[in-house]
């Protein structure tokens, strides 16, 4: 029997028990679900980003600590963000952030950072 995940008290810190391992430079990742849709956390270093990409399909983000920052804006803590299929942006975090991320599908990275 395929059993819930469950994960408690995230917006209070919980996350921080979880353990990340290396997903970009600078941004780490703590599988909650692998697959499509996949979920996880993810945790910016201060000045970290990810380049450009295109979303293959719906990706939903719930930011828990810190400002993530798009193409569009700045977002701090309790923001929820929904980028559409098709839709583009790089992130990054000025002073570092962790994210609940949801994704259907991998993006298509468009550019590399150029270091």
């Amino acid at each position: 029997m395929t059993r819930p995940v469950v994960l408690r008290d995230l917006l209070a810190g919980g996350w921080q028990e979880a353990v990340f391992e290396p997903f970009r430079e600078g941004v780490t990742i703590h599988h909650i679900l692998r697959g499509e849709p996949a979920i996880a956390l993810l945790k910016y270093q201060p000045g970290a980003r990810v380049p450009r990409h295109r979303h293959r399909g719906l990706e939903t983000i719930l930011v828990l600590s810190g400002v993530q920052i798009d193409d569009n804006g700045a977002y701090p803590a309790g923001t929820v963000m929904a980028n559409p299929e098709g839709s583009e942006h790089a992130v990054w975090s000025e002073t570092g952030c962790v994210v609940l991320i949801q994704w259907n599908r991998p993006v298509l990275i468009l550019e590399e950072d150029q270091g």
